[in-house]
C-alpha cells in the first residue's frame, strides 16, 4: 500500500492506494502545533491497516510556518572578513519606490550574532587568504555564550570552492560536536552572495525544528508499526528522504502546494490536456500555477513575504513557480479603516475555524458566505451547523455596515475573494503573456470546485476539470511523484570559447554527485533519469533564461542547437532576440529523478450512476447575477461515466463541492473526471 498525507492550514488529507489499485481517501483537522497528531488521526480515521504500508509520502507546511511565525532557533552566521552586514545591505530594489517610510526587512540573524573571519578566495576558487581556525573557535565560544542553537557558515566564492566552508565544519564539531550546522554549498552552488547567505541562514534556523518534527513523525509511525519507506514532498515537485530532509529542510519551503501542482500536470498527461493552469483552494490560502506544454516551471527566485510593499527574504532552491495568497474557505471577512470589505488574509484556521463549525469562530469567513448562500449544505460538515449563528455574524460584521440583507453580504464576501483569486491567475497566466483561452482549469482543494467556473468563466477558460478526490488532490499529486534531486551549479563560460570536452566533464561531475546521492538512497542506477538545463543570457545581460540542453554526450552541433533555443525562448520572454549578440552560460542545472512505480487511475465501473439516481435534493442557491434559483444538488459518487448535467446545479462530495452556473454544462469522463463548460467562446 502507498499512503501519502498532506497538512493543510486548516485539514489534514490522506489518500491511499492499494495493491490492486483501489483509492481511498480521508480528511481530518489539523492539530498545530504538534502537527504529526494530525497525520496519525488521519491514518485512523481512514481505517488503513498501517502495517500494510509500504510507501509513505508527506507534505508538510511546517518549514514555511516556523518562516513566517518566526518560530525558527537563535542563529548564528559565521562569514567572510568585511561581509558581515551582507544580510542588512541586501538588495538596492525597492519594491515600494515612492515610500519615503520604506524600510528594508528584519534580517533573520541580529548584528551581533554575525561574526567575520579572515580568509577569502577569488572568483576562481583560489585561495588569496587561508583561513584563520583560531578565530572560529574564538567566535564559537562566542556563539554558545549567546545562546546560539544553530550556526551558519557562508563564505565569499565558495559556490565554486567550498574548501574554506568544509574547514569550518570540521573545526566547529571539533569545539561543539553537537552543533547544528548549515555550510551555503550544501544548500545552493549558485552565485549571488545574499542570497546564497540567505538561503544558508534560513536553513539553519529551521534546521533543529524540522528535525525535531521529522524525528517526532517517524517515532509515531514506529510506534504505530509501521515499516514503510518514507519520503517528504520537496519544493521542486519531487520527494526525498526523512534523512535528507533533516539535513536541507529549506527545500520543503513548499511542500505541500507543489504535489497538487505536479498532480495537475500528471492527470493532464492522463486525459491529454498539456496547458493547464493548476488551481488549489484551501482552507487558509488559494495557489495557482501554469503548466505550459505538459512543463511544470521549476526556478530558484523565490521569496518568502515577497509583496509590493516587502522586499522579502531570497531562498536560492528550486521551488516550483507558484503564486499565494491569503484566501481560502477560512478567509475572515472585515471592513477596513475606510469602509471597503475584505476577505483574508487573516484566517480563522482548523482551530476556532469558521462560524459554522460552531468551535468559538465569531468572524464570517468564505465558508460561513458559501453556506449561507446555498452553496454548502450543513449536511457535509463534521459539526453540527447552527445556521443562525452564521447567519448573525454576517449580519453584524458585512450586511449592517452596508444596509444590505444577510444574502447579499454573504455574497458580497463571495465576490471578493473570487476577485483576489481573480488577480493570481491572472498573475500567472496574462501578466506572462499566455492566453487563458488555450488553457484548462484543474481545481481542487476543498474550495477549488466552488469558486472555479466563475472564476474560470471571468478569466476565459473554456474548459474547468475537478478530479476525482478533489478535495485532497495535492496529497493525491504526492503518489504520482518522484524522487528528485536538482544539482545547479554556477559555471559562467561564453559559448565562443566553450571546450566541449570540458563542458561534458562538468555535466558528468553533476551526474556523478547524483549517482552517489541515490546509491545512499537505495535507488539503482537505472532508475535514474536526468535532465539538463543551462541558464543563459546575453553578454552584458544581467538576468538569465533557462534552455533545455541535449542529452548525451555534447558536440559542437549541440552547443549550436543551445544558442538556437536560447534565441527563440528570449524572443518568448521578453519579446526580442539578439541573434549577432555573443552569448554565454552562467549556471547548469541537472534534474535527477529516482523513478517509482505509480499507482494508475483506474476507470469508472460502468454501472447504474445516471442523473437521476444521483439526485439528492432541489434547494434553493444564491448567485450573482441570477439571485436564488432552485438548484439541483447531485451525488458525485452516484454519478456514472458520460452523464450530462446542465447548470445551474451542485455536484456533492463528502468534503468538497462543484457549483456549476446557468448556462454551464458539466459531463463526467470515463475516470470520474468532472469537466465543465464554462459558456465561454
Amino acid at each position: 500500500m502507498r499512503v501519502a498525507t498532506d497538512i493543510g492550514g486548516t485539514f489534514t488529507d490522506l489518500v491511499y492506494v492499494d495493491e490492486k489499485g483501489k483509492i481511498g481517501v480521508a480528511k481530518s483537522h489539523t492539530t498545530p502545533p504538534h502537527f504529526e497528531q494530525g497525520v496519525l488521526d488521519v491514518m485512523e480515521k481512514s481505517g488503513i491497516d498501517q502495517t500494510a504500508i509500504e510507501t509513505f509520502i508527506h507534505g508538510t507546511t511546517v518549514i514555511i510556518n516556523a518562516l513566517t511565525e518566526r518560530k525558527g532557533v537563535k542563529t548564528g552566521l559565521i562569514t567572510t572578513k568585511g561581509f558581515r552586514d551582507i544580510l542588512e545591505i541586501a538588495r538596492g530594489n525597492r519594491p515600494d519606490l515612492f515610500n519615503v517610510r520604506y524600510e528594508k526587512p528584519s534580517p533573520f540573524v541580529p548584528r551581533y550574532l554575525r561574526q567575520e573571519v579572515n580568509e577569502r578566495l577569488n572568483y576562481k576558487g583560489e585561495v588569496l587568504s587561508p583561513l584563520n581556525t583560531e578565530e572560529i573557535k574564538e567566535v564559537v565560544e562566542y556563539f554558545r555564550k549567546e545562546g546560539a542553537e544553530a550556526i551558519a557558515v557562508a563564505y565569499l566564492h565558495s559556490y565554486i570552492n567550498p574548501v574554506h566552508e568544509k574547514k569550518t565544519i570540521e573545526v566547529i564539531k571539533e569545539v561543539w560536536p553537537e552543533a547544528v550546522i548549515t555550510a551555503s554549498h550544501e544548500v545552493t552552488k549558485e552565485w549571488r552572495e545574499y542570497e546564497r547567505t540567505s538561503t544558508a541562514v534560513l536553513n539553519a534556523y529551521v534546521k533543529p525544528i524540522a528535525a525535531s518534527y521529522v524525528n517526532r513523525l517517524n517515532s509515531k509511525l514506529l510506534e504505530n508499526k509501521a515499516k514503510s519507506q518514507n519520503y517528504i514532498m520537496q519544493s521542486n515537485g519531487g520527494t526525498t528522504t526523512f534523512g535528507q530532509a533533516k539535513e536541507t529542510p529549506i527545500n520543503m519551503v513548499e511542500s505541500g502546494p507543489v504535489a497538487g501542482i505536479y498532480g495537475a500536470a500528471v492527470l493532464g498527461e492522463l486525459i491529454g490536456e498539456e496547458n493547464i493552469i493548476a488551481f488549489d483552494i484551501g482552507g487558509t490560502t488559494a495557489k495557482c500555477s501554469l503548466i505550459n506544454k505538459g512543463e511544470v516551471k521549476v526556478s530558484t527566485d523565490y521569496y518568502i513575504e515577497k509583496n509590493d510593499r516587502n522586499a522579502g527574504y531570497p531562498i536560492k532552491v528550486p521551488v516550483v513557480d507558484i503564486v499565494e495568497i491569503g484566501n481560502g474557505g477560512g478567509s475572515i471577512a472585515w471592513i477596513d479603516e475606510g469602509g471597503s470589505l475584505k476577505v483574508g488574509p487573516q484566517s480563522a484556521g482548523a482551530v476556532p475555524g469558521p462560524v459554522a463549525y460552531g468551535q468559538g469562530g465569531t468572524e464570517p469567513t468564505t465558508t460561513d458566505a458559501n453556506l449561507l448562500c446555498g452553496r454548502l449544505s450543513r449536511d457535509n460538515f463534521d459539526y453540527s451547523v447552527d445556521l443562525e449563528s452564521v447567519r448573525r455574524a454576517i449580519k453584524e460584521k458585512v450586511a449592517d455596515p452596508f444596509g444590505i440583507s444577510e444574502e447579499e453580504g454573504a455574497l458580497g464576501i463571495i465576490r471578493i475573494a473570487n476577485s483576489n483569486m481573480l488577480n493570481a491567475l491572472k498573475l500567472i497566466s496574462v501578466r506572462k503573456g499566455y492566453n487563458p483561452k488555450e488553457f484548462t482549469l484543474v481545481a481542487f482543494g476543498g474550495g477549488g470546485s466552488m469558486h472555479a467556473a466563475a472564476l474560470a468563466k471571468e478569466l476565459g477558460v473554456k474548459k474547468v476539470v475537478v478530479p476525482v478526490a478533489s478535495s485532497v488532490f495535492s496529497a493525491w499529486g504526492m503518489l504520482m511523484t518522484d524522487l528528485r534531486h536538482d544539482y545547479i551549479q554556477t559555471y559562467i563560460k561564453r559559448l565562443f570559447e566553450l571546450e566541449v570536452s570540458e563542458f561534458n566533464q562538468e555535466w558528468a561531475k553533476l551526474e556523478q554527485q547524483a549517482f552517489h546521492q541515490y546509491k545512499e538512497e537505495g535507488v539503482s542506477e537505472e532508475n535514474i533519469l536526468f535532465t539538463r538545463f543551462a541558464d543563459m543570457r546575453y553578454l552584458g545581460q544581467e538576468h538569465t533564461v533557462k534552455v533545455p540542453v541535449p542529452e548525451g554526450e555534447l558536440t559542437k552541433d549541440s552547443l549550436e542547437i543551445m544558442t538556437q533555443r536560447f534565441h527563440s525562448l528570449h524572443e518568448k520572454n521578453y519579446t526580442f532576440k539578439l541573434e549577432e549578440s555573443p552569448t554565454e552560460i552562467v549556471n547548469l542545472h541537472l534534474t535527477a529523478l529516482g523513478t517509482v512505480q505509480k499507482p494508475e487511475l483506474p476507470k469508472l465501473e460502468v454501472v447504474n450512476g445516471t442523473k437521476d439516481e444521483a439526485l439528492k435534493e432541489v434547494r434553493n442557491v444564491f448567485y450573482e447575477e441570477a439571485g436564488w434559483r432552485e438548484t439541483q444538488v447531485f451525488d458525485r459518487e452516484l454519478l456514472g461515466p458520460d452523464v450530462e448535467i446542465q447548470g445551474p446545479a451542485i455536484v456533492e462530495e463528502p468534503s468538497a463541492a462543484t457549483v456549476l452556473y446557468p448556462g454551464q454544462t458539466l459531463t463526467v469522463d470515463a475516470y470520474g473526471n468532472l469537466l465543465i463548460d464554462t459558456g465561454v467562446e
